[in-house]
């Protein structure tokens, strides 16, 4: 295992702590030197450096810090000469912040996947047949380009070729192949799934319809706003506490021990400890539901979400095409039959339509067909001579979404298709509702198509707040107006058109597979496969992780402050209070080891 230069700077300090924390108790019990108190104090500001750093920065941004008592505690002992308590105290601090900067480290993620989508390379075409490979950046507006099949297209352009097939899922988020005829436009970022493309470039790499998602993406996450840690909200009440009761332990006592006992058994492990430790375990509970929780805070947010926003397709649907109605216009033909024809036609084709019409023909129980003379054309269709006759099947005008079947020249029946539901979505949809939360539908398709999907789910659908024809920046925008009116948001997607949102939402949540690195880069959350019921799973556990870690907190302030009236007493000494101190720090950590189950 490797770990990044931040996370040893964090670490080290944790393990030089411990090993000085030895050598220091040998030189207590033999009797502290010069040497010894040197080391002493070296290590200690050492083991401190992370905490004093990030309380200095607070301070300088007018912030509450939770760690006031700590440097204070760690500031008497160096000065009464209590180096052991000092040691004991870095050491547990160094510690928990390195349980914490590693739950960082996961978290930090650049759009290296997202930029490196695009190819950096284009292959530049002239007219005598030959490819000139050029950086991507140097392609100027009107250069011809060639994007073969397979390929992203990288640039922004207008179709030279005779047709073509462009897989714009990536964008839009529909899972249909558009076909491309001469003078179309196409996108950057989108595939082609057809024969080889020439394009002339409209635009450059600067001003593409995929520059300016990254750009989206980055500015999202900028304007994502710091997470505040949990403990940091009991930390206000806890050092008023701290400071009435070292306050009274001196007025009584003038006693500068008591008060630095006081303060040791106050030193606040069991809030530093208590959320990472506890939001391990949710991340623990999470991957063995392969779920991967890229940012360990992400738990504690996801706990408080107030709004969740979902993409509709490969989200709430499959993302992929069924044959949702069959118009047999010749009555000639039984719907077994015209199932029967279009089958063996699409049998051997690729395209998402012919594989819906195929699984149809299986479900209607219709008799394999023999064919002759198969010729799909791009763009055009596909066509089989059948029992002596030539049939066609071919995009029906003025739709992207339904195919014609023809029988020479006369349409004998229509195909309709629609994106199917996940069979959990209605059921999963309404175990949110049921917890409260605001639900919401951000999609790139027809209204229509979004309405006729709400139906489906039933009396669920009326809770659904639905806006469709988004474009990526729409889907931004909505979750922005979400957040400005107070919304805690949760955003679940799937494909590159999500990324903006995903990145700029409070959490967000990807269903992820190969082809979708990019939205995954984007996302807080990845769910490893489609179940939709994964994304309820989360927020439960994220709810039951932030009450076990709260539970750990009450119960350690508790047991902190009964101590803090002993120690006031004058019952327990400095040296007696660090270990008691850790005491209470072990009970803590086995009962937020409980959000791992």
């Amino acid at each position: 295992m490797t770990y990044s230069k931040k996370y040893y700077f964090f670490i080290v300090p944790s393990f030089i702590a411990l090993g000085m924390l030895a050598y220091g108790l040998v030189r207590y019990f033999l009797h502290a030197d010069i040497f010894a108190i040197i080391i002493a104090w070296g290590v200690v500001l050492v083991g401190s450096f992370g905490m004093i750093r990030e309380t200095l920065v607070k301070l300088w941004h007018r912030q509450f810090a939770l760690d006031y008592i700590a440097i204070v505690a760690i500031t008497v002992s160096l000065f009464t000469q209590q180096f052991i308590v000092a040691l004991v105290i870095s050491f547990m601090l160094s510690t928990g912040r390195t349980l914490e900067q590693y739950g960082m480290a996961r978290a930090r993620r650049s759009l290296t996947a997202l930029s490196n989508r695009i190819p950096n390379e284009v292959l530049l075409w002239n007219k005598g047949g030959e490819y000139l490979r050029v950086s991507i950046a140097t392609v100027e507006v009107g250069a011809e380009i060639v994007v073969r099949k397979g390929e992203i297209i990288p640039l922004d352009g207008i179709v030279l070729s005779e047709s073509g097939l462009t897989d714009e899922s990536s964008l839009t988020g529909e899972p249909y192949i558009m076909d491309k005829v001469q003078g179309d436009t196409v996108r950057s970022g989108t595939v082609n799934v057809g024969d080889l493309l020439i394009i002339r470039v409209s635009k450059s790499d600067a001003d593409s319809t995929y520059r300016h998602i990254i750009t989206l993406v980055e500015r999202a996450q900028a304007e994502k706003a710091p997470l505040i840690r949990l403990a940091d909200r009991y930390s206000v009440v806890f050092t008023i506490i701290t400071a009435i009761i070292c306050a009274v332990a001196y007025f009584i006592s003038h006693d500068i021990y008591r008060v630095l006992a006081v303060l040791v058994v106050a030193t606040p492990c069991p809030l530093i400890l208590a959320t990472p430790i506890a939001l391990f375990g949710g991340m623990n509970a999470a991957a063995k539901r392969r779920v991967l929780v890229k940012k360990i805070s992400s738990l504690e947010v996801l706990a408080r979400v107030t709004a969740v926003i979902f993409d509709k397709t490969g989200t709430i649907t499959l993302g992929r095409p069924m044959v949702k109605n069959v118009t047999v216009i010749d009555r000639t033909y039984s719907e077994k039959d015209i199932f029967a024809i279009a089958s063996a036609i699409e049998r051997n084709s690729l395209h998402p339509f012919a594989k819906a019409i195929v699984e149809a023909a299986v479900r209607a129980k219709a008799e394999p067909l023999r064919t002759d003379s198969i010729q799909e054309i791009v763009g055009q269709g596909i066509s089989a001579v059948i029992q002596g006759k030539n049939y066609n099947m071919m995009k029906a005008s003025g739709s992207q979404h339904h195919i014609a079947l023809k029988n020479e020249d006369t349409i004998i029946a229509h195909f309709e298709f629609v994106d199917q539901l996940k069979d959990d979505a209605g059921s999963i949809i309404g175990r949110l509702k049921n917890l409260g939360l605001g639900l919401f539908i951000f999609t790139g398709d027809k209204e229509e198509n979004t309405l006729t999907m709400l139906r489906h789910l039933g009396k669920i659908g009326d809770y659904i707040t639905v806006r469709s024809n988004c474009t990526p920046e729409d889907k931004k925008n909505g979750v922005y107006a979400l957040k400005t009116k107070g919304e805690v948001t949760a955003m679940i997607g799937d494909g590159i058109n999500d990324a903006p949102a995903l990145a700029l939402s409070d959490v967000g949540m990807v269903f992820s597979n190969e082809e979708q690195t990019a939205a995954s880069d984007a996302a807080d959350i990845i769910l490893l496969g489609g179940d939709l019921s994964d994304v309820g799973f989360m927020i439960e556990t994220a709810k039951r992780t932030i009450r076990i870690a709260r539970q750990s907190i009450g119960w350690g302030i508790g047991l902190s402050i009964i101590a803090m009236l002993f120690a006031a007493a004058g019952s327990i000494p400095p040296v007696g209070g660090a270990f008691l101190q850790e005491a209470i720090d072990v009970a803590v950590i086995f009962n937020a080891l409980r959000a791992s189950k």
